[in-house]
């Protein structure tokens, strides 16, 4: 996500929002190709729009996951990869959210989609079937399949956000959309992701972080490369809290590459 109607204007002109974003973050969450498989044209915008190391987590189309859920899906996917070709190594990884319906029951037909997707890609996998975090077979099941690809487990944070009664509009919608499930904290692979939602009251986010930071830290010290993803339920100050998220980590390790300046916002004129 790099076009939030809150950021317009204050953090990102109204054209080339890619190219402002990634001032602000080295990476993004490609949430819209969920929903639809972009035109190859409007990709290889996005790639000139960012330089080669920026790190896009492309969502796989619903069709695949959610519809046909990874059963008859070749060509499907084959458009999507065709359609991503111009970022080039810009995709860091291609995040499979699959549906809270999705069950242990489901992990075989995980495995055999895995083990037909092409080799110069990553994948990473989200699951929010309450088994899988509540069973210690059945993530140990779907851990085996991950580990058999070399695939990554997306936690979603939200014990921040669920702490406590939501106290705004934003954190209302939230409550009822958002998964319920434990704290995951395991990498499998090199590139571990997390998605962390926190609260419209910046204070909470960041209190909430803090075991984060820790495992982030241990991350990097341990020589791997992670991705963390910093959402609130208005994301009104997200790229900001990002950013924060990146300072305090740096601070505990000195050698972590700044992220760039953000590129000024240039005020709208009438002439």
């Amino acid at each position: 996500m790099w076009s939030h109607r809150s950021w317009s204007g204050h953090l990102l002109p109204p054209t080339e929002r890619l190219r402002h974003y990634a001032s602000w973050c080295d990476a993004v969450e490609g949430n819209t190709t969920f929903y639809a498989t972009p035109a190859r044209d409007t990709v290889s915008s996005w790639a000139a729009q960012t330089d080669s190391d920026f790190r896009f987590v492309l969502k796989l189309p619903k069709v695949i996951t959610h519809e046909r859920r990874l059963t008859d899906v070749g060509e499907p996917l084959h458009t999507f990869l065709d359609a991503i070709e111009p970022l080039g190594p810009r995709v860091h990884t291609l995040w499979i959210q699959l549906p809270g319906s999705f069950a242990p029951t489901d992990v075989a037909t995980l495995r055999r989609f895995l083990g037909q997707l092409p080799q110069s890609h990553r994948y990473a996998v989200e699951v929010r079937h309450p088994a899988f975090f509540g069973d210690a077979h059945a993530a140990r099941l779907l851990e085996a399949t991950l580990a058999d690809a070399s695939a990554e487990w997306i936690p979603f944070d939200t014990t921040a956000f669920f702490a406590s009664p939501p106290t705004s509009d934003a954190e209302r919608d939230a409550w009822t959309k958002k998964p319920r499930v434990p704290l995951r904290s395991l990498a499998l692979t090199d590139r571990p992701i997390v998605r962390y939602l926190g609260r419209d009251d910046s204070a909470r986010t960041v209190e909430g972080w803090q075991r984060w930071i820790d495992v982030t830290v241990a991350w990097l010290r341990e020589g791997r490369s992670p991705t963390m993803f910093v959402h609130t339920p208005d994301n009104a100050d997200a790229p900001v809290l990002a950013r924060r998220f990146h300072d305090e980590v740096r601070a505990r390790v000195p050698e972590l590459d700044a992220l760039p300046e953000p590129i000024p916002v240039e005020p709208l004129t009438l002439f």
